[in-house]
Parts: structure tokens; C-alpha cells; sequence
């Protein structure tokens, strides 16, 4: 895919998380930090501004 992978720096490396490429132009992809060869989602920047801003407000939270 050609993606540099990142994890949160709050993850304090673990592999309990998600990790992050946006290197592709207009795209965001995601993928479990324990599978890192399997499947990943693939999002739009704007698809993915929205998840984050909602995450920061509490949107998700259980």
C-alpha cells in the first residue's frame, strides 16, 4: 500500500491500538496495531476530521 503506519503517542507502544497512515494523497488509513499485515480502513481526510472532532467531543464514549 505503500503507508507509513503510526501509533498515538498516548499508546505507550503497545499493541493494544490502531495505527494511522495518511501519506496518500486525500486519504486516511487505519489498521489493528496486532494484525498489521491484515485488513485496514480506508477513509477520506474529510470522513476522518469528522471521526476525530467527534471522538474529541465524546461522541463515542461509552
Amino acid at each position: 500500500m505503500g503507508d507509513e503506519f503510526r501509533k498515538p503517542n498516548l499508546s505507550g507502544g503497545g499493541d493494544n491500538c490502531v495505527e494511522v497512515a495518511a501519506n496518500l494523497p486525500d486519504l486516511v488509513t487505519v489498521r489493528d496495531s496486532k494484525n498489521p499485515s491484515g485488513p485496514a480502513l480506508t477513509f477520506s481526510t474529510s470522513e476522518w476530521d469528522t471521526f476525530v472532532d467527534g471522538a474529541k467531543l465524546g461522541m463515542f464514549d461509552f
